[in-house]
Formats: structure tokens, C-alpha cells, sequence
């Protein structure tokens, strides 16, 4: 390092370029992860400043050349910050530069700043860098030494034209259509975005003209940083009422990537701005660091696909978040009704099984076989819901958007990522609970209902709905140990993933679309059925179309995978613990219930098996999606494990059963206390008598 300060001091200022990838090479420590090391070379590099002024002025002069000789612009307004393309465009870019890099451009600073920080982890240990470093090299630097205002004025011409474009850029973002839909004010007042736009412009002539005159302005960006403020407040109103009246992948980028250039804006105005402000240093060292983050990222193509995904993770997951809501019983009263509904869903899925058998037996084509189970499927579960009965499986995908939901507000009300253990272990009790007493409900019924039928059968047709071959058939699929039950099992689970995705996604295109509003406008409907039952029908679509969705969905994946795995020869099919139940009562009677025990236990092990590996998948995927749509990871739930434990081992009797009400406490009734005064007037009314 100092090596090559001590060069820095002889050399022209052509080779700056070079010197200063060699002093990063120095700097930069083997391991990136390596916090320490990156500090103590952030703090030797401080010292040698500060103990030569030769080696500050040559490294200012440097610096100075770099920045004063190349195109600065490109990276201020493009670098980390979403740009206007599509998801397709950005992946294809992203593919061509990794096979074929573009031409390194010696005089882009851009290009110079990604070749200075070439390696991909170098923003790990540039952000392990602590504050007080970063400042004490800031100041050992001593730039109010500095005489070259040639090269200082070249610079902050530069500047201002970042600023000036990213001006621009955010007054048009922020009169896009969506956004002046979600918050009309944005036409009907004057608009900020426009406003700063005014006062930016005004500002960087004004800069220029006491450049010119080799002075500072006089006026300060005070006025600019308050209509900046107002276009984040306004970004706020848009979120809010997007989550309202629904939300797009297309309004949550535009969002995004105004808050972007707002602090891109604040930042280039505080850094040339003559007025000396405390929150200077740390956003040049935010921005720094950003700056690098983003040049070691550019190419990656997961981050293309995360940035979407979690775009579109949050606009369904805000959604099905409520809907999660009605999933979860918290009394026992409502325990005992999600019994029930549980229970009635368990009777239809009794006769989608024997609809599934029969359609089997029939041996017609094999796509049309799938559509046939797709069509039994999706109808049925349809049904389901529309007599407000509830299919146990479908509950993860709802409550894990709830719980993600619960951990975002918690992490929220405190200033670090701290999430209310109590409040999130009571809720995912609740769930085990509800979830515990879903699949009872389901189960208990499903089995009795298809033993009934296939009795019924057996009886009016003198033979069983199967032979001893599909039965065969079927209890192998059973089995945990004979067939690849679980792994069909994790395939159902991702079924059950995407339905409460799909069912989100319709919820919140409803809204958003106003479907429900143009379907109560559609003049032939009005005519056909009447306003009132207009309207009625348009109440229910709004309140019900993501669930129909989903379950229609859901069933016809339920119904297609098997034939699509048959076609491609792979082992692809679904396992689903409500029909496994129902299989194995209509087995038991074309065995004419002489099953040996060991079959029987192996069949009811493997329904178990299986429901654990549909609620498990489902509800660990449908988690993940919506920890990552709030910016969280699987760290932040990592403290629950422990606190379940210790409830489980304390009370696991909450686990499945809710606790009673308490009975309220009977009104106290306070018995008036005598009078003392009238007691002892009493007493000398009787001493008196006897004295008499």
C-alpha cells in the first residue's frame, strides 16, 4: 500500500487509472468476508495519509485526473438503479454480456468503477467497513487543501448533468398512467415530480452561472430536498392505496424505481452542494458502496429473476395474506366449524374419488382422460368452496402469506429485523391447531362416505367399483416403502403452492381491473337477470373469483400431471392424503375387507406420510415467497423453532386443541358495612333502659 502511495508521488497522472486498481488489489482482503482485515486496511490507509501530505496530495491529483477525464454521467443515472425494459429484454441483455462482455471503455467512469472493483465480492468487504473508518479516511484526505478547481469544476459540471437527467427521468415516471389511477391528485394539484423538475433545472443554471464566474451559489438545495420528501410521501399514498385497490407488477416497478431515483437525486445534490451538512458523509459512503454493489451485480442473472419474482411474490402474496385470515380458527367455536366445513368437503371428495375411479375404468384416450380427471377435479373443489366447505391442504399456502404478513408488521414496529416471538408463536399455534383439526375433518369423513359408496356399489351392482388389480394398484401407491408416494406427495405440495399463488394473483387482478364494477355494468347482464341480482353476482366475483381460480387451477393440475408424466415417460403423478384416504376404503371392499394388517398399517402410515408431505411442501414454499416479497429471509423465523419447542414441551395440548373461554367472573356484590355511629347509639339507647 505504501508502495504505491510512494509511486502515486512521482507519476504522471496518465497512469491513475492503474495506480489505483493496484492500491484496491492492496487493500482488498483474501477472504471478502474477512471484516476485519478490510478495516484495518481502511485505518492504514487513513494513517499513511494523515502522517504524509505528500502522499494525500498525490493521491487527490490522482483522483481528481480520473474523475475529471472520463464520462461520469452514465454512472450516476444508470448504476443501481431499475431501468425501462421488460423482464425479457433484461435476461436476454444479461445472457449476451455473460457469454460475450462488452468492450472496456477506458474513458466511461462507469466501466473505469467496474474495472477498479473487479472482483463480485467486493461489496461484501467494502460493507463490513465500519463507519468511523470510512470517515477517518475521508478526512485524511484533507480535500479543503485542494487547489486544482479546474478539475473540481469539471467534475461538478458532471454532476449536475446526472442531475439533471435523473430529474427529468422522475418527473415522467411519476405521471405514468398507473400512477395517476392509483392517486389522481398527482393531475389534479401540482404534481412534486414535475415541481422538482422546475426548481432543479433553475437550480443547476444558477450553479453554472457562478461557475463562470468562479464562485459557489448562494442558494442551497433546501427547497428541492422538500419537494424530493413530498414525491416519497406521494410514493407512499400510491402503496397504500394500491394495497387497497389492488396492485401491478408494472405500478410496483414504477415505484420502485422512482424511490431509486429520489435517493440518487438527494444524494448528487448534498454531494456538490457548497453548504456544509452533516448527513453528507454518510450518503457518499451509502452511495459508494451501492455504486459497487451494483457494478459486481450487473451481469447476474439471478438477480433478474429475483427482482421479478418478488415483484410479483408481494403483489399475490398482500392478497392471500387476508385471505389466510379465514383460515385460522381462534376460538373453539371456530375450531368446531372448520370441523365441519372440513367434514363436508370430506363427503364430495368421496364422490370425486368414485368419479376419478370410474373415469379410469372407462380406458378412453389418454388426453382426454386428463382432462376428464382435471375437469372432476377442478369442478369439485369449486364446489367445495362454494358450500363454504374447506379442503385441509388448501390452508398452508394462505396462512404462510399471514405469517409472513405477522413477521413484516413485527419487524416494522422496531428499528432492526426483530420480530414478536410471542405474538408469531400464538399465530403459528393457531394454524397447527386449525390445520390439526382440518384434516381430521377431512379424513374422517372421506373414508366412511367412500366405504359407504363402494358398498352401495357392491351392493346394487353385484360387483365392486374396482377389481383386486386396481386394488393392488392402488395400495401400492399407498406405500411409503413400495412406490414414490412422498415424492408424489412433494408434487401435490407445489400444486397446493400454486393455487394459493393463482388465488392471490385473481384476487388482486379484481381489484385492481375493477372486474367486479364492469361485470355489475354489463348492460345484456342488467337485462337478463335484473340490476339487484347484477350487483349480487358482481359482490360475490369480488369477494370469490381468486378461490374459483385457484381451485379450478388446482384441480386440473391434480388431474393432468399423471397423464403428462405417463407421455414423457417420467415419474411424475400427485399424492393427495383426502383421495389416498378414500383409495383405501375402496380397495378395502374389493377385498371384501380382508386385507392382512400389515397391508392396512403400511396404507394408513403412508396417508399420514403423505398429508405431512403436502402441508409441509406447500407450506414451506408458499413461505419462502412470502418472506422474500417482504425483503426477509428463513433467519428471520429461526428464533421460533426454540419457542415452539419450549411451548410444545410446556402445553401440547394447545397444539390441537383450543383452550375454553373463561367463563366470566360473576359481579362481586358488596354488602353494605353498618354504621358505626348508629351502632353505638344503639348501644347507649339499651344502657340506658337498664339504668332506668
Amino acid at each position: 500500500m505504501e508502495a504505491t502511495l510512494r509511486v502515486m508521488v512521482s507519476a504522471p497522472t496518465e497512469r491513475a487509472f492503474d495506480l489505483f486498481r493496484e492500491l484496491v488489489d492492496t487493500m482488498r482482503p483474501r477472504d471478502h468476508a474477512d471484516a476485519v482485515a478490510a478495516n484495518n486496511a481502511v485505518q492504514a490507509l487513513a494513517y499513511l495519509l494523515e502522517q504524509y501530505p505528500d502522499y494525500r496530495a498525490a493521491l487527490r491529483r490522482h483522483l481528481l485526473y480520473l474523475l475529471s477525464t472520463r464520462k461520469q454521467v452514465q454512472l450516476y443515472t444508470d448504476t443501481g438503479i431499475l431501468s425501462n425494459e421488460t423482464f425479457y429484454t433484461a435476461l436476454t441483455r444479461r445472457i449476451g454480456y455473460r457469454v460475450l462482455p462488452p468492450v472496456f471503455n477506458r474513458y466511461s467512469l462507469k466501466d473505469v468503477f467496474g474495472a477498479l472493483f473487479h472482483r463480485k465480492t467486493d461489496y461484501i468487504w467494502l460493507e463490513a467497513i465500519s463507519r468511523e473508518a470510512w470517515l477517518a479516511l475521508g478526512r485524511s484526505l484533507h480535500f479543503h487543501d485542494e487547489t486544482d478547481q479546474g478539475s473540481i469544476n469539471k467534475t461538478r459540471v458532471q454532476v449536475l448533468e446526472a442531475i439533471q437527467v435523473l430529474s427529468c427521468r422522475l418527473s415522467a415516471i411519476g405521471l405514468e398512467p398507473e400512477l395517476v389511477r392509483n392517486n389522481p391528485d398527482i393531475e389534479r394539484f401540482e404534481s412534486p415530480f414535475v415541481r422538482q423538475n422546475v426548481e432543479t433545472l433553475a437550480y443547476i443554471e444558477h450553479y453554472r452561472r457562478t461557475m463562470i464566474d468562479q464562485t459557489l451559489p448562494e442558494e442551497d438545495v433546501k427547497s428541492i430536498l422538500v419537494l424530493l420528501d413530498q414525491c416519497e410521501e406521494l410514493i407512499a399514498k400510491v402503496r397504500k392505496s394500491a394495497a387497497k385497490n389492488g396492485i401491478s407488477v408494472g405500478l410496483t416497478y414504477h415505484m420502485v424505481r422512482l424511490y431509486q431515483h429520489v435517493e440518487r437525486m438527494r444524494m448528487l445534490l448534498l454531494l456538490i452542494d457548497p453548504v456544509p451538512n452533516p448527513d453528507k458523509a454518510e450518503l457518499i459512503i451509502d452511495g459508494l458502496v451501492a455504486l459497487v454493489r451494483a457494478e459486481n451485480r450487473k451481469y447476474r442473472i439471478r438477480d433478474v429473476f429475483a427482482d421479478n419474482t418478488s415483484l410479483l411474490a408481494l403483489q399475490v402474496t398482500e392478497h392471500a395474506s387476508h385471505t389466510g385470515e379465514h383460515y385460522i380458527a381462534e376460538t373453539r367455536s371456530e375450531w368446531m366449524g372448520m370441523f365441519k366445513s372440513a367434514a363436508g368437503a370430506g363427503v364430495i371428495v368421496g364422490f370425486m374419488a368414485l368419479l376419478k375411479l370410474l373415469t379410469a375404468k372407462a380406458h378412453i384416450p389418454p388426453l382426454l382422460e386428463a382432462i376428464l380427471f382435471g375437469l372432476n377435479y377442478a369442478f369439485g373443489f369449486m364446489l367445495i368452496h362454494m358450500l363454504h366447505f374447506t379442503i385441509a391442504t388448501k390452508q398452508p399456502a394462505m396462512t404462510a402469506a399471514k405469517i409472513a404478513a405477522t413477521i413484516h408488521a413485527s419487524s416494522k414496529r422496531g428499528k432492526t429485523q426483530r420480530v414478536d416471538l410471542d405474538e408469531l408463536t400464538g399465530l403459528i399455534v393457531k394454524v397447527i391447531r386449525t390445520q390439526f383439526i382440518a384434516i381430521v375433518g377431512n379424513v374422517a369423513l372421506v373414508m366412511p362416505v367412500a366405504l359407504l359408496i363402494a358398498m352401495s356399489w357392491n351392493w346394487y351392482f353385484g360387483a365392486p367399483v374396482i377389481d383386486t388389480a386396481k386394488a393392488d394398484h392402488l395400495l401400492r401407491d399407498l406405500s411409503p416403502v413400495a412406490s414414490l408416494a412422498l415424492f408424489h406427495a412433494a408434487i401435490a405440495g407445489c400444486c397446493l403452492f400454486l393455487a394459493g399463488l393463482i388465488s392471490g394473483y385473481y384476487d388482486n387482478k379484481a381489484i385492481y381491473n375493477r372486474i367486479p364494477d364492469r361485470v355489475a355494468a354489463l348492460p345484456w347482464l342488467n337485462w337478463l337477470v335484473g340490476e339487484s341480482r347484477a350487483k349480487r353476482l358482481a359482490k360475490y366475483i369480488e369477494n370469490n373469483l381468486g378461490a374459483l381460480a385457484g381451485n379450478f387451477y388446482f384441480g386440473m393440475m391434480l388431474g393432468m400431471i399423471g397423464t403428462v408424466g405417463f407421455l414423457l415417460g417420467l415419474p411424475i403423478d400427485i399424492r393427495h392424503i383426502t383421495f389416498s384416504s378414500a383409495y383405501l376404503s375402496f380397495a378395502a371392499v374389493a377385498y371384501n375387507f380382508q386385507l392382512d394388517w400389515h397391508i392396512v398399517a403400511m396404507s394408513v402410515l403412508g396417508i399420514a406420510l403423505i398429508g405431512m408431505t403436502n402441508l409441509a411442501v406447500s407450506f414451506g414454499l408458499a413461505l419462502w415467497v412470502a418472506l422474500r416479497s417482504r425483503k426477509l429471509t428463513f433467519q428471520a423465523t429461526k428464533p421460533l423453532l426454540g419457542k415452539l419447542a419450549r411451548r410444545f414441551m410446556r402445553k401440547p395440548g394447545e397444539f390441537f386443541f383450543p383452550a375454553r373461554a373463561p367463563r366470566p367472573a360473576e359481579p362481586v356484590v358488596q354488602q353494605a358495612l353498618p354504621n358505626h355511629q348508629e351502632t353505638v347509639r344503639e348501644w347507649v339507647r339499651l344502657r340506658r333502659q337498664r339504668a332506668g
